[in-house]
């Protein structure tokens, strides 16, 4: 069957926009705080994988709601299922935005909008290319099954709970990165440095606070310092603006001396792409006279984390000549004199290395501190030889709709669901060339990107089932 796919996914345009406005304008950030019984990560993302399923369900497939924590589109039969994952939920706005996050916008060939890159426009692109295959009339050889998450940029609790109710896939995708395809992922692990709260000189750093997410560099950092010279720190500060790469101010009040630097956000596999506001700070903070846990505090990230995403100071620098180097993203940094502090910081790592070798490296570097080191969730590296014949169809596929016949498949830092199947990969949607805003404040894609994939996923869906 000869199929022109971008002149098919040219007829879907304004429908596609119209659904991706309907997701966009949900705020489907994890929200542990409103969780209940209904929505247990919280209304966003239950909410927005309910979008998800109508849209389905109006275009006349067989849908399942697994407890507002998963879902999944379904089309076709047979014992073998390839598996299409993508996520509802989003990363939280944050400061920054030059347009409403939760308001698709079009501005020079550009869609605005939280998720429009990471994973809304992407997952909607992909199940478009299966609504085109159904609407065409084709039947494929094997079922297929489109599989909703809620909570990708936090602890994937949706996608297990998926798994402990439905088989496992063993074949599929993921629409969550980038092109042409990545069928390696580095493996992922996250350390808490726990401190109390104590400050052992007269000046006394009241609050600390920096980061949103484990995965995401922070943007916006901000503390509260009291009984120093005011009129000293203010001077100091100002010059210390003047010299890094943020912006900030600095203002009195009745509980103290405000500081506030802006960086730039980044997604937390590639940290080098962002500027951490909250190391930034801490550097400033570490050269004043603190003591105590508060002084603990600031010099580990000072000396031993910041403007480092090798981990080079923390003797744990490592690369792979496939997988590459590892990586660290410090992604939450918060302190206050009567409740303690905690440093977060989340490894990317490859094959050669792992989490015993980064805890060794952590307690090192807080040897002489009052600190308790916690290990979160961790996921190995993973990876898929390139012969394999999902990796070859896709690549394919991507090379005929783009015409790239250079184009190989990589590795990298980011995790996403393909890491959850055998023969699972990564694949698009953002094309090389297309600057990367998700994790970041004005996230988009370009509108003619997302329509260039829709029919690079109808043909791949078509392709890998007939």
């Amino acid at each position: 069957m000869a199929i022109d796919w971008q002149q098919l996914a040219e007829k879907y345009r304004k429908d596609y926009i119209a659904d991706l406005t309907t997701l966009v304008g949900i705020d489907s950030s994890r929200d542990d705080s409103k969780a209940t019984d209904d929505y247990p990560l919280g209304p966003g993302p239950a909410k927005a994988l309910i979008a998800f399923l109508g849209l389905a369900e109006r275009d006349g497939f067989m849908t399942k709601n697994l407890d507002n924590l998963a879902g999944y589109v379904e089309y076709g039969e047979g014992d073998e299922t390839l598996a299409i994952l993508g996520h509802a939920d989003v990363m939280p706005a944050g400061k920054g935005w030059h347009t409403d996050p939760f308001t698709l916008t079009a501005k020079d060939g550009n869609l605005y909008g939280r998720g429009t890159s990471d994973d809304k426009g992407p997952a909607l692109a992909a199940y478009y290319g299966l609504k085109m295959l159904k609407d065409q009339g084709i039947l494929p050889k094997i079922k297929i099954r489109f599989i909703i998450g809620t909570d990708e940029e936090s602890d994937w609790t949706g996608m297990n709970h998926y798994l402990d109710l439905e088989p496992a896939p063993t074949l599929g995708f993921s629409p969550d990165a980038e092109f042409p395809l990545i069928n390696g992922e580095k493996g992922n692990v996250t350390f808490t440095s726990t401190f109390t709260g104590t400050n052992g000189n007269d000046l006394v750093l009241r609050e600390f606070d920096a980061g949103l997410r484990e995965n995401m560099v922070p943007r916006d950092a901000e503390a509260t310092v009291k009984n120093g010279d005011n009129a000293q720190l203010t001077a100091d500060f100002d010059k210390f603006l003047t010299d890094a790469p943020v912006t900030g101010d600095v203002t009195t009040a009745a509980d103290g001396l405000h500081f506030h630097v802006i960086g730039k956000a980044a997604h937390g596999m590639e940290p080098k792409n962002g500027i951490n506001a909250g190391t930034y700070l801490a550097t400033f903070l570490a050269a004043q006279n603190f003591g105590g846990d508060a002084a603990d505090f600031l010099d580990l990230l000072a000396s031993k984390l910041h403007d480092d995403s090798r981990a080079n100071k923390l003797g744990i620098a490592y690369t792979d000549k496939v997988m590459g180097d590892l990586t660290m993203n410090v992604g939450i940094m918060t302190f206050t004199a009567d409740k303690g502090g905690l440093i977060n910081t989340n490894f990317r790592y490859p094959t050669g290395t792992g989490a015993a070798d980064i805890k060794a490296g952590l307690a090192k570097a807080t040897a002489d501190m009052n600190v308790t080191l916690k290990q979160g969730r961790e996921m190995v590296p993973h990876y898929v030889d390139p012969a394999d014949p999902i990796v070859a169809t896709l690549m394919d596929v991507y090379r005929q709709q783009t015409g790239d016949t250079t184009a190989q498949p990589e590795v990298v830092g980011g995790g996403t669901y393909g890491r959850l199947m055998k023969r699972g990969v990564a694949f698009g949607a953002l094309f090389p060339g297309t600057q990367d805003t998700m994790h970041q404040a004005d996230e988009f894609q370009p509108e003619a990107d997302l329509l260039k994939a829709m029919a690079i996923y109808g043909q791949a869906i078509f392709e890998l089932t007939k």
